[in-house]
């Protein structure tokens, strides 16, 4: 039986506090003890990891994910250097990244605790900023890093590069980067392909690309794709997982490439990547 439970619960939606007590009440006829997020530290806003967090490699097997996808992202950047596993029960719209919807929040627990699961792996991406060369800013994410126009600005031209190899000088609003749990994010929306996450690949997919041809590009998982700021006078942002983010400057060189750090994630059984790609876009 598990050591302990960690939980981290999105306090603002709607009916959390109810399910927080079903997970409660579950838990305690096992007697497994629950660390919870407190409504205090309101993950999605903080800058750094909340201590209990970091506490957590002691006290707890794995971590409950209370929220939608945004909430899960998050939650996976904090916990990705710490090895524990994440269950999220999606309790927002899409919700692509939690394993269950919360009506199923029994049954799936049920499992959890007769062991009637497996692990799996997500690639993360690491993404560097290089300014004048020198180092300025670095972090992971799960989903993606997105490179765009501010709201003001006009047109913006991207050059990009596969391991120090130039590919293509990209005019639009921007260029997405990512991971294959990425793609049925911003990418998607943007045109680029639907990916397996468990494959370990990097997508580049431009943001309404002022060309006549508009085509992700898919690259081997140890490739580095690098894009270099060639517009001046302009807003252009660097976002990581739509959550964090800066403005760039002309002649900024971002380098994304995969991470030594992964996701992991609790799957039932009866998952199917394709079976949900059907139910939650079709």
């Amino acid at each position: 039986m598990f050591k302990g439970i960690g939980v981290v619960p999105n306090w603002q939606k709607e009916h959390i506090h109810d399910v927080i007590e079903k997970i409660k009440g579950f838990f305690s006829t096992y007697n497994v003890p629950l660390d919870i997020v407190p409504e205090k530290d309101p993950l999605l806003h903080l800058s750094s990891p909340v201590q209990e967090i970091q506490e957590w490699p002691q006290k707890v097997d794995l971590v409950i994910v209370l929220g939608g996808d945004g909430t899960f992202l998050r939650a996976a950047r904090e916990l990705a250097y710490t090895g524990l596993p994440i269950l999220g029960i999606n309790l927002g719209h899409k919700g692509f990244l939690a394993e269950i919807e919360v009506d199923k929040l029994t049954v799936s627990l049920e499992k959890l605790v007769n062991n009637n699961y497996y692990l799996g792996e997500r690639m993360m991406l690491q993404t560097e900023v290089l300014r004048e060369g020198k180092h300025f800013a670095s972090s992971i994410s799960l989903n993606d890093v997105i490179i765009s126009r501010g709201p003001f600005s006009r047109i913006i031209k991207l050059d990009t590069y596969i391991n120090d190899h130039f590919m293509e000088s990209y005019p639009g609003d921007g260029i997405i980067i990512a991971s294959p749990t990425g793609s049925t994010g911003y990418s998607l929306s943007a045109g680029g392909p639907v990916v397996n996450p468990a494959l370990n690949i990097l997508l580049i997919t431009p943001i309404c690309p002022h060309l006549l041809y508009q085509r992700s590009v898919v690259v081997n998982k140890d490739d580095v794709v690098t894009v270099v700021v060639a517009t001046k006078n302009a807003d252009i942002f660097l976002t990581l997982d739509g959550q964090e983010g800066f403005a760039l400057n002309h002649k900024d060189c971002i380098k994304v490439k995969r991470a030594e750090c992964v996701t992991k994630v609790i799957i039932f059984p009866e998952s199917n990547f394709y079976k949900l790609l059907h139910d939650k876009l079709m």
